[in-house]
């Protein structure tokens, strides 16, 4: 056997003890990462609304505040219209102002349908182009029906809704809390802007 030959054997075994520390580091780093979804940190199951009163429900919702979202991006003065339709189902139709309040409308319609197991209708389905849906599931909810609050089980999308543009402050800080007992990030929501009631 030659030197070089020597000498690429002992570069190719050293190669190959690398790669094998680097592949049980990237086991270890698998094992802490499957640990921790699983584990402690693991959020628990979004809760929903004992029961909702569908035809109390259905009306117009002023949006509050809610997660930004690409399909929300520029929207103020941004309500949401839930009406019945013929075969059951619920007819949705969010609006806004593109831009300000003074911005041009804009609308897309959708629906919606109950998805709840048992018989509290608190979680529905909603679809704004086929084939994709989404959850729709609400997660607090006045007993006179003056303010809601709509999450996803992904804790991804939230909306604080209610019957009027605006809520009074105290309100409002005390649905923040409650959306973080719900484990949302409040950090993240931001206030939708609504022209004063007149």
């Amino acid at each position: 056997m030659t030197i070089s030959s020597k000498i690429a054997i002992r570069i190719g075994r050293r190669a190959i003890g690398g790669h094998r520390r680097l592949f049980a580091l990237l086991l270890a780093c698998l094992a802490v990462l499957a640990a921790c979804a699983h584990g402690g940190v693991t959020k628990a199951a979004l809760r929903t609304v004992p029961a909702v009163d569908l035809d109390r429900y259905l009306g117009t919702w002023y949006e509050i505040a809610s997660y930004p979202q690409w399909f929300q991006r520029n929207c103020a003065a941004t309500t949401a219209t839930y009406s019945r339709r013929e075969d059951g189902r619920i007819r949705v139709v969010n609006a806004c102002r593109d831009g300000g309040l003074d911005g041009p409308s804009r609308q897309v319609e959708g629906v919606a349908w109950i998805a709840s197991e048992d018989q509290s209708n608190a979680k529905l389905r909603v679809q704004f182009f086929w084939p994709f849906r989404g959850d729709y599931w609400i997660i607090e909810l006045d007993e006179d029906y003056r303010y809601a609050v709509v999450g996803h089980p992904s804790r991804e999308y939230l909306w604080i809704l209610a019957r009027t543009a605006r809520i009074d402050p105290a309100l409002y800080a005390d649905l923040v809390r409650r959306i973080e007992a719900h484990g949302y990030d409040a950090h993240r929501l931001q206030r939708t802007l609504q022209p004063a009631e007149r």
